[in-house]
């Protein structure tokens, strides 16, 4: 198998996360502050995509992505699709519904930054459609 995951290389199969994922997906954990700040490379094979999803806080919070290999995608409920490539840094505020996955053709890896907060929790809703995806 080729490598992937960028310099931080792609981890484990990201079994415990499998049900919110269309494709395999892999994860590599890298750091957690003792403020509670956790960072994780996250590496999706082609045309992967985890989940719409809500990161929740009733202050604070959200999720931070840092492209480091790759082309993927990012998209918030209600708006267009945004394209991503190595270098690329997406600020997710809490409590917006999106989804972020590779590109049909490419392999994707991000490091995710947990920000933390208050009242903490990450809400798992529908999958992205082929339909959906294959718009894009």
């Amino acid at each position: 198998m080729e490598k992937h995951g960028g310099a931080f290389g792609m981890g484990e199969p990201n079994v415990n996360f499998a049900k919110y994922f269309i494709g395999n997906s892999y994860l590599k954990q890298l750091a957690k502050t003792e403020s509670g700040i956790g960072f994780a490379n996250v590496t999706f094979e082609p045309r992967c995509r985890n989940n719409w999803h809500i990161h929740k806080a009733t202050k604070g919070g959200g999720q931070v992505l840092i492209c480091v290999e790759g082309e993927g995608w990012y998209q918030e409920e209600g708006k267009s699709a945004q394209s991503l490539k190595t270098g690329d840094i997406v600020v997710i505020p809490a409590n917006v519904k999106h989804w972020h996955g590779a590109k049909k053709d490419s392999w994707f890896s991000h490091i995710a930054v947990e920000v933390p907060g208050e009242n903490t929790s990450n809400e798992w809703l529908d999958p992205v459609t082929d339909e959906e995806y294959d718009k894009l």
